[in-house]
C-alpha cells in the first residue's frame, strides 16, 4: 500500500512537473544577441522559434519603403491620403487620423516608427504599393497592399530570413487567415540590413517627433513619442516595440559604445563596437532588455579579449 501511494505521489510529482517544465518553456522569451558589425551570436534561446512579432513587422515596411526611395526614386515628401481601409481592423488610433486626411511618407514613417502607428504603416503600404504596380507582379489579390506585403517577403527572403512570413504591413495577428510569423534570428538579419542605412537610424533614434498632416484646409500636428522607454539609456539608440496579445512583449534593442582604436604597427585599427537583441514573448520586455543588454556587453568584452574569432556556424 506505502509503495503503491510513494508510486501515484512520485507520477503526480513528475507529470507536475513535466506540465510546469512545458509551461515554462512555452511561455519563456526567445532572445538573441549579436555583434551587429559580423552578425556574431552573442547568446541565444530559442531565437529560432516561430513566434508572432507584432509591430517589429514594421522594420521590414520602413525597410521596404526606405528601398524603393533609395533604388527607385521614390520621393519620401510626396502626399499619402488615409485611405478608409487604413482603418479596418487595425486597432487604436493614436495621432487621430480620419480617412481623406494627407500627409508625407516621411512623417508617415516617423508614426509607423517611433509611435507604431497601425494606420501609418497600411497608408504606407498602400502608397508606396500603387507606385509598385507597374513594375512589381501583382501578388494575392493584386492590391497595392498586397503587392507591397509581397514586396516584404522578397526582401526577408533576399536576407535568408527562411522562418519568416509577412502577411501584412502593420504586424495585427487577429483576423488574418494565414498567420503571420519570423524568429529573433531572422529578425536581427532584418535590424542589421536596416541599421546600417542611415535613414532608419535616424528615424529609429527619435525620442519625440513633431508631424503635421492636412485635414482638408486645415492644418494638424501631432507630437508623437517614442514607445522605447529604454531609447537613450546606456548606449540604446533604437530600435522598435511590439506587442499583440499571441506575440507577447517584443522588443529591438540596438546599442553603441564609443569605437575602439588601437595601433597595429604603422595603421589604426578602428573597431566599431555595437550590439543587436532581438526579445520576442517577453513579459516584461524594459526589464528584460535592460538586463539582456548588461549580459550582451559583458559577453562582447570576453570576446574581444578573445581576438573576435568569428565562427562561421554562429554568425546570422
Amino acid at each position: 500500500m506505502i509503495s503503491r501511494r510513494l508510486f501515484v505521489a512520485f507520477f503526480s510529482l513528475a507529470f507536475f512537473l513535466s506540465v510546469s517544465d512545458a509551461l515554462q518553456a512555452a511561455a519563456r522569451t526567445a532572445y538573441v544577441v549579436i555583434d551587429a558589425q559580423s552578425g556574431f551570436v552573442l547568446d541565444q534561446v530559442d531565437a529560432k522559434d516561430k513566434r508572432q512579432v507584432g509591430s517589429l513587422t514594421k522594420v521590414a515596411t520602413a525597410m521596404v519603403v526606405l528601398d524603393w526611395a533609395e533604388k527607385r526614386a521614390g520621393d519620401l515628401n510626396q502626399l499619402a491620403t488615409i485611405p478608409p481601409e487604413a482603418f479596418v481592423g487595425t486597432g487604436e488610433n493614436l495621432v487621430g487620423f480620419q480617412p481623406g486626411d494627407r500627409i508625407t511618407l516621411r512623417d508617415l514613417l516617423y508614426a509607423a516608427l517611433v509611435q507604431s502607428d497601425n494606420v501609418a504603416a497600411y497608408t504606407l503600404a498602400n502608397q508606396v504599393g500603387i507606385a509598385l504596380q507597374p513594375v512589381v507582379p501583382a501578388a494575392g489579390n493584386g492590391t497595392p497592399v498586397a503587392i507591397f506585403v509581397g514586396q516584404m517577403n522578397v526582401l526577408a527572403k533576399s536576407l535568408r530570413m527562411d522562418r519568416t512570413r509577412f502577411v501584412n504591413p502593420h504586424g495585427i495577428d487577429t483576423g488574418e487567415r494565414s498567420m503571420p510569423f519570423s524568429t529573433a534570428s531572422d529578425l536581427a538579419r532584418l535590424t542589421r540590413y536596416a541599421m546600417n542605412k542611415p535613414a532608419f537610424r535616424f528615424y529609429v533614434s527619435q525620442k519625440e517627433r513633431q508631424i503635421s498632416f492636412s485635414r482638408g484646409s486645415q492644418k494638424k500636428g501631432y507630437l508623437l513619442r517614442n514607445t522605447n522607454e529604454l531609447l537613450g539609456t546606456n548606449g540604446v539608440d533604437g530600435v522598435k516595440t511590439g506587442k499583440t496579445a499571441r506575440a507577447g512583449d517584443c522588443l529591438i534593442l540596438s546599442a553603441h559604445r564609443e569605437a575602439e582604436i588601437r595601433k597595429d604597427g604603422a595603421r589604426t585599427v578602428v573597431t566599431p563596437r555595437d550590439l543587436i537583441i532581438v526579445m520576442l514573448g517577453s513579459a516584461n520586455r524594459f526589464s528584460e532588455g535592460a538586463q539582456l543588454l548588461a549580459r550582451g556587453w559583458q559577453l562582447y568584452d570576453q570576446w574581444a579579449a578573445g581576438g573576435r574569432t568569428v565562427d562561421p556556424n554562429k554568425t546570422l
